[in-house]
């Protein structure tokens, strides 16, 4: 009785089961596609669909950008595929000039789920529960980070309400709270954020800025209109200190000047060529050593008025005139430097507009008796380049 029991049980439940697969069967057989897959692709559709958005759209600006991010959280309260929007919301920032902008990160920030992703005890908080999550926001705070964003405090109650205090993307905000600011005011040379985009503004603000070494230096703006014969009517930006002058007054006129150029000078993102007037390299003369006795202090020196003052040989009245032993800033290893310059097209006339503006603008009448030659560094925009087809057509010399 009991075995006959048993097989009943069995063969009931053997017919069930046939059942149950019978009709799943007829319920797949039903979709051309498989559960998961079609699942797939709809969710990456709508994630394609998310993201071209900042590729198809014509207004890009900073309220577009936002509508846009309104737009996604709008669509879902749950908010899938949150970490493919960002990533592609990163990516496009720069097209729509937003990338500098502290308010937009702080809206993609809001994008995350609050309170899913905070870790609940101490395994969770140290092996990155959510790691995809946390490593998203964290590639957002770098990218801040080399953008010169600085982040704020209500920033920091954004992450804890996401990931909580022990959460990684929290560490990585506190690191960037210790060392931005100190690194902000650091150089002594402040320029405005962001940079004016005018190219004599900036090359004003690059000749000031290399011209600090000496802080009797005198920049000039220069209209090349002025000079006679003039092919090239542009701006030239001119750097020249008087003890320059005085350097320049004292070259051996057996020695041509060079006009060394273009080199690069980058203010934050954006860059500007200068050339410089210069000497060829002269061996340095050495300092003569005094015979007096080092422990003698009856005659003590006073180090806080300067070095000059211990080598000189005329007196103090005389300061005006260089006949000291000390190097000045302006000798070099490789030459001496006697002015610096940025021009508008860079080119060969506007330098030499350039010397003729020195000499007579500046006072630097040495510079008709002396001969200037160019070393450029890099084809000028007078040089081009010859083909062997053209270069058989052209008259042997």
């Amino acid at each position: 009785m009991l075995l006959s029991r048993h097989f009943k049980l069995a063969t009931d439940m053997l017919r069930r089961s046939t059942r149950i697969g019978v009709a799943s069967f007829a319920r797949r057989q039903c979709s051309t596609k498989p559960e998961s897959e079609s699942q797939g692709n709809s969710e990456e559709t709508s994630v394609i669909l998310r993201t071209n958005l900042f590729e198809t759209t014509k207004n890009k600006d900073k309220h577009t950008y936002l509508e846009m991010v309104k737009i996604f959280e709008s669509r879902s309260v749950h908010r899938r595929n949150h970490v493919e929007f960002i990533y592609a919301a990163l990516k496009h920032m720069e097209a729509f000039g937003v990338h500098k902008d502290l308010a937009v990160y702080k809206a993609l920030i809001d994008v995350m789920p609050k309170g899913k992703f905070v870790p609940t005890n101490l395994f969770q908080a140290e092996f990155m529960h959510y790691p995809r999550q946390q490593q998203c926001i964290i590639d957002l705070l770098e990218q801040m980070e080399d953008n010169g964003v600085m982040p704020d405090y209500e920033m920091e109650a954004m992450l804890v309400n996401v990931f909580g205090r022990k959460g990684h993307p929290v560490r990585k905000y506190w690191r960037m709270m210790y060392w931005m600011p100190k690194f902000k005011n650091l150089s002594p040379w402040l320029l405005p954020n962001p940079v004016p985009n005018d190219a004599l503004d900036l090359a004003r603000l690059a000749v000031e800025r290399m011209c600090s070494v000496d802080p009797r230096s005198k920049i000039d703006v220069f209209d090349t209109k002025t000079v006679k014969d003039a092919i090239d009517h542009t701006w030239v930006v001119s750097g020249q200190s008087g003890e320059q002058s005085e350097l320049l007054a004292a070259h051996d006129k057996q020695d041509p000047l060079y006009i060394e150029g273009p080199f690069v000078i980058w203010l934050r993102n954006r860059s500007i060529n200068y050339f410089i007037l210069k000497s060829a390299p002269k061996p340095l003369p050495p300092l003569e050593e005094e015979s007096s006795d080092p422990d003698d202090v009856s005659n003590l020196k006073i180090p806080y008025l300067g070095v000059d003052l211990r080598h000189r040989k005329v007196s103090p009245s005389a300061s005006s005139q260089l006949s000291t032993l000390r190097r000045s800033v302006h000798v070099q290893d490789d030459g001496i430097i006697y002015a610096i310059c940025c021009t508008g097209t860079s080119t060969k006339d506007s330098l030499l507009s350039w010397i003729r503006l020195l000499e007579k603008e500046n006072g630097n009448a040495v510079l008709a008796t002396l001969a200037v030659l160019f070393k450029f560094t890099s084809p000028s925009a007078d040089l081009a380049t010859v083909d062997n087809e053209t270069q058989n057509k052209l008259p042997s010399q």
